[in-house]
């Protein structure tokens, strides 16, 4: 059994990023793993001010949401990440919360494996490949973690849109097979 914890990003009511978030929990219960979801609409999570106690002292000194966050990421095997596609990169609340990671990198975190979800409006086969890069990125800071997959729909715009579409088992099926 692993401990998951995915990272819902869009602050949209029934965005598809969150459905697909949501898919990809179940396959995860399902299969028996203790999964946590946690959505950043509604968190107050301010921006990194980049002063770096957060490396003295393990956590970030603004009293905000995202210390409980990153504190839940510390002790999960694996993270999720779901995120609409903004302007071909990842959502802007996630970027600051990643950024609002930072002092992960000094203490003694478990995850290994790095999900990520996406949805865009756009289908074109380039359109996540900005996202990815930033996943990437985050992961590659961190020594023995790997970017184990990524699932792209295109396509869906509104709210729900996604329901009916196959990524949404296919969000399942790779909850399953963590």
């Amino acid at each position: 059994m692993k401990k998951v914890l995915i990272i819902s990003t869009s602050l949209h009511n029934g965005s598809n990023s969150d459905l697909l978030a949501k898919s990809f929990e179940k396959g995860a219960k399902d299969a028996g793993h203790q999964v946590s979801l946690v959505s950043l609409k509604d968190k107050d999570i301010k921006f990194c001010k980049g002063c770096f106690a957060c490396q003295k002292i393990g956590k970030c000194v603004i009293k905000d949401d995202s210390n409980e966050i990153v504190q839940q990421m510390l002790e999960s095997d694996v993270i999720v990440w779901a995120t609409p596609v903004y302007y071909y990169s990842m959502s802007g609340q996630m970027k600051t919360l990643i950024d609002r990671a930072n002092c992960l990198y000094n203490l003694d975190y478990k995850f290994r494996d790095v999900y990520g979800l996406i949805t865009a409006t756009e289908e074109e086969k380039f359109t996540p490949e900005g996202t990815i890069k930033g996943i990437q990125g985050w992961v590659d800071c961190f020594d023995n973690v790997t970017l184990k997959d990524i699932l792209f729909v295109g396509g869906v715009t509104d709210s729900n849109e996604i329901n009916g579409n196959e990524g949404l088992e296919k969000a399942y099926k790779l909850g399953q097979n963590i």
